[in-house]
């Protein structure tokens, strides 16, 4: 009888150590599901194709900017990417045209109020300017235009100025560019 008692319990021991182990892994399993599912994603909320949006302040219209596809994210930080270009039109309070950005790609974060924009970036001023760069940076807070990438800029009179970064307001004029280089043109009477 006795041999038969440990055979029984022999049995059971297997199959309750398996099913412990089974449940054990599960509960693992389950909780790095959980905290995979909590994780925020960036799921676009909607898609708006041929946009035309005005930023107003006090009843004037400051820019225009236009996309041919705006793609609106709602996580905690919301932003609005476009994907396919995009052309920022700075007006002054006149509604007279001061510069122009345009950049294949760009981000505007909601919160922060920053239009990132990417990848050939070209800004014309109204006074004949052309500014060339990877990245510009447009703060509406200070109505700062800033990049930490290398900037080119060409003037009205043919001037190719060189430098490592920019800062610079909505109408690129002024404007300050460290470390600057490049081909100047210079009007002087030679025979002085």
């Amino acid at each position: 009888m006795l041999y038969r008692f440990r055979y029984t319990v022999k049995l059971f021991i297997w199959p309750l150590m398996l099913a412990t182990t089974l449940l054990c892994a599960c509960e693992n399993d389950l909780k790095k599901i959980h905290e995979i599912s909590s994780k925020e994603t960036d799921v676009p909320a909607e898609r708006t194709t041929g946009v035309t949006a005005l930023f107003s302040d006090s009843a004037h219209v400051k820019f225009k900017m236009e996309t041919p596809l705006l793609i609106h994210y709602t996580t905690k930080t919301p932003y609005y990417e476009m994907t396919k270009s995009v052309k920022i039109t700075f007006l002054d309070s006149n509604q007279v045209v001061t510069s122009t950005v345009r950049s294949d790609y760009a981000i505007f974060k909601e919160n922060e109020k920053l239009i990132e924009m990417d990848k050939n970036v070209v800004a014309n001023n109204a006074q004949g300017s052309v500014f060339k760069s990877e990245q510009l940076i447009y703060d509406q807070a200070t109505h700062k235009v800033t990049s930490q990438k290398p900037v080119t800029i060409t003037t009205k009179d043919g001037s190719i100025i060189h430098g490592s970064s920019l800062v610079t307001n909505e109408r690129f004029d002024p404007w300050d560019i460290p470390n600057t280089n490049g081909k100047f043109n210079v009007k002087q009477n030679i025979s002085q």
